[in-house]
């Protein structure tokens, strides 16, 4: 025993500092579910709601893994991902999504090894994409496997979006309809600048109407969900 008391190389058999996580996902529900399925075992350092949110918290936070739903308001999961691995590359992220769909598993690929794991499944498979991460591998979930997975570079085309991430975030705020003036404080831009780049999409891509803006939004991935598409009708 040392002369404070404590056993010799006590201190070197310290349990390690647990991985930290941030979780992202505007159901509050899930998310409150998801923090006591992780808390026994990892450390939950915020829960998120929003994704323009979530990347100035992964910022501020420096998080060891984030969990994130594709479907997110303001930002959606895939872009707010690629946001954060700009700052953060060695951040870890598992994505959740109710889509069946191997087009967004392909396009969430696209940042390197990541999580992809559905809502529908057991807690147990997302436990499973987390503890591959933690040891350098990724996870898809095998309902999203296809036969040809080498296909995953031109599935993820199906996703390439030709717009600037300004014009991105007008178009998904606008399609899950949200005032002009809303976008403009979330963006800090003037109400002027808004509606010009809302104006110059709907020209450049043909769009008559807000239908035409949420079905182009839909198809290129910046929203997410007949549910959200619904949603956004009633606002408008």
């Amino acid at each position: 025993m040392t002369t404070d008391g404590a056993l010799p190389h006590e201190a070197d058999h310290k349990a390690p500092p647990r991985p930290r996580f941030l979780i992202a996902d505007d159901h509050a529900i899930l998310a409150d579910t998801l923090r006591l399925l992780l808390e026994p075992k990892y450390e939950v350092v915020g829960v998120i709601s929003d994704g323009r949110a979530l990347v100035a918290a992964a910022d501020q936070l420096n998080p060891d893994l984030i969990i994130v739903d594709i479907g997110m308001p303001l930002l959606n999961g895939l872009d707010a991902a690629q946001r954060i691995r700009e700052h953060l590359p060695e951040v870890k992220i598992v994505f959740l999504t109710m889509q069946n769909d191997p087009n967004l598993a392909a396009a969430a690929s696209q940042l390197g090894k990541i999580g992809f794991v559905l809502k529908q499944q057991a807690a147990s498979e997302l436990l499973t994409a987390i503890d591959s991460l933690l040891h350098g591998k990724s996870y898809i979930t095998p309902r999203l496997r296809t036969a040809d997975w080498v296909e995953v570079k031109s599935r993820a085309r199906q996703y390439a979006k030709e717009l600037t991430s300004r014009q991105k975030d007008i178009v998904q705020m606008s399609a899950e309809g949200r005032q002009i003036k809303e976008i403009a404080a979330h963006l800090q831009l003037s109400q002027k600048t808004i509606q010009f780049h809302k104006y110059h999409i709907m020209q450049q891509y043909n769009l008559k109407n807000n239908a035409d803006l949420v079905l182009f939004a839909f198809k290129q991935g910046l929203i997410m969900l007949d549910a959200e598409i619904s949603s956004s009708q009633q606002r408008a």
